[in-house]
C-alpha cells in the first residue's frame, strides 16, 4: 500500500465508531487509578504476565533448537474495554459497551542479521495477522492453549518464509540500505503500570448526543448530523524472549460533531469538530459544545452558497491545524525509518541526512512521550511503543538540517537502534511510525503580521488574491517509487485574501496538492501560536493514533486542484420541518 492519510471523519461518514481505535469519553469512578496509571506510577505485575511467562519459558527451548531457530518471540496481550454513544438528528442511534482481549504473537527465525521479515527486492511484504481472540476470563491454561497454537501457526509461516527469503536473494541485487540488519538489538525492559477499567454509565451521553443533534435540525441545510461520544480503556501486557516485561493502560476520551449539507452544484460539504481529553473532569460542557455546534453550522451554511475556486497557484497562508495536517503528510511519512530501507519507496530523505531540507528557522521533533501541548491532549502519546521499546523524544530536522528518523527496530545504515517509534494497529506487524509530530520556528511573528506578509507577497507576485486554509479534513500522500512523489491535503474552509483590501471571500472545491521536496522550500515565515491536530492515520500496520503539532505558516507559493465532486443535486423537497407550504394537521 503507497497511499497514505491522515483523516478525523472518515469512519463518520459511513457511520462506524473507528472500532477499536477510536477513543472517547465520560465520567468514570475508577479516577484515582486511572490518574496513577497515566503519571507511570508502578503495580504489582498482572497473573497474565506469569501465565505469559510460564508458556514462553516452555516454548523457547524447544524452539530455539529447531530448524530454522526461533531467535525471537514476542507475546501482546491487549485486553479492551469500550463504550459508545451515537445520535442522529435528535435521535439515539446506537448505545453499547464491549470487552475483548486479543493475542498477537510474533516469532522471528533465522538471526537478527537476516530473518524471515527479510525483504528482497520488490518482493511482496508478508501478510496475515499476528492476532487471535482469546476468553475475557482469567483462564490461565485456556490462555497458554491460545499461546501454544498460536506460535505454532507463526514458526510454520515464519520456516516458510527464511526458505523463500534465502533462495531469493541468491539471485537479486539488493541495495546498501537493504544489506542492514533486519532487527536491531535491544535491552529488555520491565514496567509494571496500574491497569485501567472504565464502567461509563451511558444514560447521561444518550441525552447529550439527543441534544447536540436536535440543535443541528433548525438549519435547512444540514441533511445530516451524527454525534458520537466514546470511551476506551485499554491494558496492554508483553513477554519477549529477550526479557522485556510490560504492564500498561490508556484511557481516551472523544466527543465528535460531524454535519452534511450540499451545495446547489452537487459538491458534499461536510463539517466535524472533535473534543478530545484524558480526565473524566476534563469533559466539556454543554454550553461549549453546542456553541462549536452553532459554528459548524454557520460555516457549512456558508459554504453551502459559496463560490467554487479555479485551480491555482501563488501564496497562501495555512492555519496551524492545516499546517500540522500539511507537515504530517508532506515530511512525516517520509521520515518514517523503513521507508529508506524498501527499494520500492521513493526514499526521498534516504541519502539527505546532514542536508537541509527546510528553511533554517525550522526545527521538527516527534515526542510520544509528551501527554499535552498547551491546553490540547495530544493522542500521539504512549509510554512503550508495540515493540517493547521506550517511547523517546527524537529531532529529525534541527534549523532545517535532517539528522534522524523514527525508528522502529528494523534498523537503517548509521541508525542501528530505535527510537521508539514501532507502532500497528492491533494484528499489524509494526513499522515506524509518527507519534506526536511538532514543528517549532525560531522566527516567528504573529498572526496578525503573519497575515499583513501574505497581502505583501500576492503584490510582490502581482496576483489578485491568495489563499488562506483554515480548516481541513486531513490528507494523503504517495511514498511509493511507482507513483509520483505527491501529497494532497482536503481543506474543509478556504477565504480568497484579496490585495486590494476586498473583504475575504470564503470559497470551496479546492485540494491542496505538491511534491515534498519543492513544498517544504517554499515556506517564508511563521506564526507565534501552536495548534494541534488529532488524527488516525492509516499505512502498511494499520490505523494508530497521531497528533501533529505547528503554527501557522506563509508558503510563496502554493498550489490547489480541483476537489473531486458529486453530481447528484440536493434533495427535490426541503426538509419537513421547514416546508412553508406543508398542510400540517
Amino acid at each position: 500500500m503507497k497511499t497514505f492519510g491522515l483523516a478525523l471523519i472518515a469512519s463518520l461518514l459511513s457511520l462506524n465508531a473507528w472500532a477499536a481505535n477510536k477513543p472517547a469519553g465520560r465520567p468514570d469512578p475508577a479516577l484515582p487509578a486511572q490518574q496513577q496509571a497515566q503519571q507511570g506510577a508502578q503495580a504489582a505485575p498482572s497473573p497474565v504476565i506469569a501465565t505469559m511467562n510460564e508458556e514462553m519459558e516452555r516454548e523457547l527451548p524447544i524452539l530455539s533448537k529447531a530448524t530454522p531457530p526461533a531467535y525471537f518471540i514476542s507475546y501482546i496481550l491487549t485486553s479492551s474495554d469500550r463504550s459508545e454513544v451515537m445520535g442522529s438528528n435528535g435521535a439515539l442511534l446506537a448505545s453499547e459497551e464491549s470487552h475483548s482481549r486479543w493475542l498477537e504473537t510474533q516469532v522471528r527465525v533465522g538471526s537478527y542479521d537476516l530473518d524471515n521479515t527479510h525483504k528482497v527486492g520488490n518482493s511482496a511484504p508478508s501478510q496475515g495477522s499476528y492476532a487471535t481472540t482469546v476468553p475475557v476470563d482469567n483462564a490461565p491454561e485456556v490462555l497458554r492453549r491460545a499461546m501454544w497454537l498460536s506460535t505454532d501457526k507463526q514458526f510454520r509461516a515464519a520456516s516458510e518464509a527464511l526458505i523463500k527469503i534465502n533462495t531469493t536473494k541468491e539471485v537479486q541485487s539488493q541495495t546498501a540500505e537493504e544489506h542492514a540488519p533486519d532487527f536491531a538489538r535491544e535491552k529488555p525492559h520491565t514496567s509494571y503500570g496500574l491497569e485501567v477499567s472504565i464502567h461509563p454509565d451511558r444514560k447521561p451521553w444518550e441525552e447529550k448526543v439527543r441534544l447536540y443533534t436536535r440543535a443541528f435540525r433548525a438549519s435547512p441545510s444540514i441533511l445530516n448530523s451524527i454525534v458520537t461520544f466514546s470511551a476506551t480503556g485499554d491494558n496492554q501486557y508483553q513477554v519477549t524472549s529477550e526479557g522485556t516485561r510490560l504492564q500498561f493502560g490508556q484511557v481516551h476520551y472523544r466527543l465528535e460533531l460531524f454535519i452534511q449539507g450540499k451545495a446547489p452544484d452537487g459538491m458534499d460539504i461536510n463539517r466535524y469538530y472533535n473534543f478530545d481529553w484524558a480526565n473524566p473532569s476534563d469533559a466539556p460542557e454543554d454550553k461549549a459544545v453546542l456553541a462549536e455546534g452553532q459554528v459548524l453550522r454557520k460555516e457549512l451554511e456558508a459554504l453551502v452558497a459559496a463560490p467554487l475556486v479555479e485551480p491555482y497557484a501563488g501564496p497562501a497562508l495555512l492555519t496551524g491545524r492545516a499546517t500540522a495536517v500539511f507537515f504530517h503528510e508532506v515530511f512525516g511519512h517520509r521520515a518514517e525509518g523503513f521507508r529508506q530501507k524498501d527499494i520500492n519507496e521513493g526514499q526521498t530523505f534516504a541519502r539527505k541526512v546532514g542536508e537541509p531540507i527546510l528553511p533554517k528557522f525550522l526545527s521538527i521533533y516527534d515526542d510520544p512521550t509528551k501527554r499535552t501541548l498547551g491546553k490540547d491532549i495530544l493522542i500521539g502519546f504512549y509510554p512503550f511503543d508495540d515493540e517493547g521499546t521506550p517511547a523517546e523524544r527524537v529531532t529529525l530536522v534541527d534549523h532545517g538540517v535532517l539528522l534522524n528518523f523514527e525508528m522502529s527496530r528494523q534498523p537503517l545504515t548509521g541508525f542501528p537502534n530505535s527510537n521508539g517509534h514501532g507502532r500497528r494497529q492491533l494484528g499489524a506487524e509494526p513499522v515506524s511510525r509518527q507519534g506526536n509530530l511538532i514543528v517549532q520556528s525560531s522566527l516567528a511573528v504573529t498572526n496578525a503580521e503573519l497575515r499583513k506578509k501574505l497581502v505583501e507577497e500576492i503584490k510582490r507576485q502581482g496576483k489578485t488574491f491568495g489563499l488562506l486554509i483554515d480548516d481541513i479534513a486531513g490528507g494523503f500522500t504517495f511514498t511509493g517509487r511507482g507513483q509520483p512523489q505527491a501529497f494532497q491535503v482536503q481543506p474543509l474552509v478556504v477565504y480568497k485574501v484579496y490585495a486590494d483590501g476586498r473583504p475575504d471571500e470564503l470559497v470551496r472545491g479546492v485540494d491542496i496538492v505538491g511534491t515534498p521536496l519543492v513544498s517544504l522550500t517554499k515556506i517564508i515565515a511563521t506564526g507565534d501560536t501552536m495548534e494541534t491536530f488529532n488524527g488516525y492515520c492509516g499505512a502498511e500496520s494499520g490505523s494508530v493514533p497521531v497528533s501533529a503539532s505547528a503554527p501557522a505558516i506563509l508558503i510563496s507559493e502554493m498550489e490547489v486542484q480541483k476537489k473531486e465532486t458529486s453530481t447528484d443535486k440536493p434533495p427535490i423537497l426541503p426538509p419537513p420541518a421547514h416546508d412553508t407550504k406543508a398542510v400540517r394537521p
